[in-house]
């Protein structure tokens, strides 16, 4: 017997809720899909306060629907609509002493760190495709596959990983020399986002930048990795100069939509790297595709199969294409990583981990 639908919503529709209604006529149930006796859900609460009430109520709709005949197996998240309505209390920890963002010091030879394997730019023409969610959801992938991994934030005018890796806490310096990086879903990380004030713009000229990509990676403690991942801003400008002429990274990785534009600025992108000698390792099509999950009709929203096409064209090696999904944002703004969990998406990164670490890049 095949569960259906209908048959799981009847039964969320049965979770009452605290303060009235139940989770299908509040309409707090995301991205459901049924297949194969599998039942994928998330459960957005209004608001972070909410959410971190309403464990209790996860925990019954997962139960409920895995009484369900026909259901083999269930997941649920619990994520928040909106940001907190109130700002959670400053750290009490006294901030690293070091100044963030001078002028680079002189350095002879490469700041890459001597316990760092390999160091990957993952680079793009253009801002909005989706960069910075590949980085932090690749580096989690390569993790789960066994790999010690770093995931370096160097987008400093919009950085987004600690959002995306679900971290807020500002990283020690006891000696006002050396930072001590955070760790989150099995990583190593570090972010400007981290060092700076959130609400507060950087309004920085190209040596601040490279002064600050210097700190970051020669003066963070990244321990023994065997990758370090490098989420770069968008463009072609100087911390993507300043990273293939100082840091000595093994390579680069493309990511583009599949439409004309966005391509355009993807191969200005693959001859800054060409031109400082750095290899393109692969480019990645993100927002391939999209599956509605009401009726599962597919949609190429961006175009499909234009950076496949790309690739063959260039003779570099295609890692693979990327649908744009609900479940794919959920995670990113919950901090979680659709990496970490077992679905569809999460396959796809596990599959291109695999081809880099099969192929000896990582």
């Amino acid at each position: 017997m095949t569960v259906t639908r209908a048959e799981v919503e009847a039964e969320l529709a049965r979770i009452q809720l605290p303060d009235g209604g139940d989770l299908i006529s509040r309409d707090w149930v995301r991205a459901l899909s049924v297949e194969s006796g599998e039942v994928r859900f998330v459960i957005e609460a209004p608001s972070p306060e909410v959410a971190r009430q309403s464990e209790p109520v996860r925990a019954a709709a997962e139960r409920a629907v895995t009484a369900l005949a026909g259901v083999s197996r269930v997941s649920a998240a619990l994520t928040a609509h909106g940001p907190s309505a109130k700002a959670p209390p400053p750290p009490q920890a006294e901030p690293p002493s070091l100044k963030i963002g001078g002028h680079p010091k002189p350095q002879q030879g490469s700041m890459k760190p001597a316990s760092v394997k390999s160091i990957i730019a993952v680079g793009s023409g253009k801002g909005g495709v989706g960069k910075s969610t590949v980085s932090s959801n690749l580096a989690v992938a390569l993790a789960r596959a066994g790999k010690r991994v770093g995931l370096l934030d160097a987008d400093i005018y919009g950085p987004s990983q600690p959002r995306m890796m679900g971290v807020s806490k500002r990283p020690a310096s006891p000696d006002g020399k050396i930072i001590e990086p955070l760790h989150a879903h099995g990583v190593t990380l570090m972010s400007i986002g981290l060092m700076l004030d959130p609400a507060k713009a950087v309004i920085w000229r190209g040596p601040m930048l490279m002064g600050a990509l210097q700190q970051m990676i020669s003066q963070v403690n990244w321990g023994e990795l065997d990758v370090l991942i490098v989420d770069l801003p968008p463009g072609t400008g100087d911390v993507q100069l300043t990273l293939c002429q100082k840091a000595e990274p093994s390579g680069a990785i493309i990511v583009s939509t599949p439409q004309d534009v966005a391509l355009l600025d993807a191969r200005k992108a693959m001859d800054m790297f060409n031109t400082l000698k750095t290899p393109i390792l692969g480019m990645i099509e993100n927002m391939s595709t999209y599956v509605c999950p009401e009726c599962g009709h597919e949609a190429q929203i961006f175009g499909h199969g234009g950076v496949a096409s790309e690739a063959e064209k260039l003779g570099v090696p295609f890692l693979g294409g990327l649908p744009i999904d609900l479940d794919t944002r959920l995670a990113g703004d919950a901090g979680v990583p659709i990496a970490t969990g077992d679905g569809p998406a999460a396959a796809a990164y596990a599959a291109m981990a695999k081809r880099l670490i099969d192929g000896g890049i990582v």
